[in-house]
């Protein structure tokens, strides 16, 4: 495990962290993310500390499988109760993560009806009690892994008040998407707003590591973000479904390369497969498929056959024929 100061006081800047996404970072992607291009941190998917403290545990653990090559390893946790973040923040200690992050951005309409994600922008006490209770569960005998918050600019407008609300809470860091939670992603991330917040975050002295996130394609376009507007790192999303090499310091991508991509998307089928078998629906595999399966002549008609496979073995079949 990485201590608490040597995880985001310590990594060289910019720092560079893959962004959590439902049925998408699992522990496979995560891998493969790492043997093309690594980034410095990785999130879990987002897990409700509901079920995590439910009866239907079992269910819901295996978002939190991870191996040593995906260190340092961040949890993330949805909810709001706050008595189940501290239950929570001790299973995650006890699992050997490298810290815990509390989503109090996600829109999805299932979590805000539960009163979380986003929710909670508008709900600053429940919020404040959820990450005092985060920090106490993630505590030890002699240490505590460190406590994130991932969130938007406001709930259905900008709120001048969250993030320095925020700040106060001292946390160890805070990823910022560049919108509010009505605005989805419709609009271009602000990241003027962010640059914003970098600003309080100086003025009150605060020692919160802060990275942007929202519309960052590679390393190139990271660095110059934090260049301009000042974060000590970003988190790419959606940009890692264009390429697989966006954390590459180098600026190197083979994402024009066919051999190379069929070659990965072979490595992913396989881990997928090892690692889940039967018990993960492929389905999931599948929305994958469109990273490695395009800019080719014939290329929307492979992944329209891929798209019918139903296993590991029924895809590397059709790969097999349209080489």
């Amino acid at each position: 495990m990485v201590s608490m100061k040597s995880l985001w006081q310590s990594i060289t800047k910019p720092i560079m962290a893959l962004a959590p996404m439902e049925d998408v970072t699992d522990t496979v992607f995560r891998r493969i993310v790492a043997r093309c291009a690594r980034p410095d941190v990785f999130f879990t998917e987002f897990t409700s500390v509901e079920g995590l403290n439910s009866q239907g545990r079992d269910e819901v653990i295996h978002r939190f499988d991870y191996t040593e090559e995906e260190r340092p390893i961040i949890a993330q946790v949805w909810g709001n109760t706050a008595a189940l973040f501290f239950k929570a923040a001790k299973l995650i200690a006890d699992l050997g993560f490298d810290g815990i992050d509390i989503n109090m951005g996600c829109p999805e309409k299932s979590v805000i009806d539960h009163g979380a994600g986003a929710c909670l922008i508008d709900r600053p006490k429940l919020a404040k009690e959820i990450i005092a209770a985060t920090k106490e569960g993630s505590k030890s005998a002699s240490w505590r892994i460190p406590v994130s918050v991932k969130t938007r600019l406001g709930y259905k407008k900008i709120s001048p008040d969250w993030i320095p609300f925020l700040l106060e809470q001292n946390l160890d860091a805070l990823i910022i998407h560049g919108r509010t939670a009505a605005e989805l992603s419709k609009i271009p991330a602000r990241w003027d707003e962010i640059g914003k917040a970098v600003t309080v975050r100086n003025q009150m002295k605060k020692q919160t590591i802060i990275l942007g996130n929202g519309d960052v394609a590679n390393y190139a376009d990271a660095a110059q973000k934090c260049r301009v507007y000042g974060t000590d790192g970003v988190m790419i999303g959606r940009g890692i479904f264009h390429d697989l090499w966006a954390f590459d310091r180098a600026g190197k991508s083979n994402m024009g390369n066919q051999q190379e991509l069929f070659g990965v998307m072979r490595e992913h089928l396989k881990l997928f497969d090892e690692t889940w078998g039967t018990g993960r629906n492929f389905a999931i595999m599948k929305k994958f498929f469109k990273i490695y399966i395009h800019g080719f002549p014939n290329a929307s008609a492979l992944r329209e056959r891929l798209m019918a496979a139903n296993n590991r073995e029924e895809a590397e079949k059709i790969l097999d024929t349209s080489q």
